[in-house]
């Protein structure tokens, strides 16, 4: 936690001071969601009060929207890596479906849900929102191009099949946080409706893993 010594504080500019504040709201938002991200909990988190956060912060919808942002960005590009590691589509659907979907991510998803719910009333967070999905339909749409392109995926809107793939997951991920069916049911079930959708072999993901 910062200093709370006044002659600490104002060292800090302006820019730094925001930043501190965009750090501290997305540990709160990991640690507790984004409902748990308010002007006092993030004063507290950093050391100061709650004037001088409402003094830098453009408001607190806005300190939300940059948490949830920082958040499904930061997940977005570790899949980005690994999309790159596997190698071709195929391996790259599998690899994806599989740890989106084994339960290991659920922070994220839930963060995600807390987001689609909290965005009614925040047009910051809800603009980020929409921001960040078409984000992860572009990321799943160049999976599917590249797979068309080698002859592997028989598809023929690439746009709407990642879509489609995309509000699958997040609707298998939604129900994984009540517990419903278990990891390796989910992503067979998942599986099974992606092999039809790319036009692959039956069995062909399930044989990857």
């Amino acid at each position: 936690m910062a200093s709370k010594d006044p002659a600490v504080r104002s060292r800090r500019s302006g820019t730094e001071r925001r930043a501190q504040i965009a750090d501290a709201a997305e540990r709160i938002a990991r640690e507790h969601g984004l409902g748990a991200v308010t002007l006092r909990a993030v004063a507290a988190e950093i050391g100061v009060g709650s004037a001088l956060v409402a003094h830098h912060a453009p408001s607190m919808d806005a300190v939300v929207a940059g948490a949830f942002e920082a958040i499904v960005a930061a997940e977005l590009a570790d899949l980005e890596l690994l999309r790159a590691a596997a190698g071709d589509p195929v391996a790259a659907i599998g690899a994806l479906l599989a740890t989106l979907l084994d339960g290991t991510r659920s922070d994220v998803t839930l963060i995600w849900v807390q987001a689609w719910a909290l965005g009614g009333r925040n047009d910051a967070l809800a603009e980020r929102v929409r921001a960040q999905t078409d984000a992860w339909v572009e990321f799943l749409e160049r999976i599917v191009r590249d797979g068309v392109a080698r002859g592997g995926f028989r598809v023929e809107d690439p746009a709407a099949v990642a879509a489609q793939l995309l509000g699958m997951i997040d609707g298998l991920n939604a129900h994984a946080l009540v517990s419903w069916r278990d990891a390796d049911a989910r992503i067979a079930l998942m599986s099974t409706a992606v092999e039809a959708m790319l036009g692959l072999t039956p069995g062909v993901l399930a044989a990857r893993r």
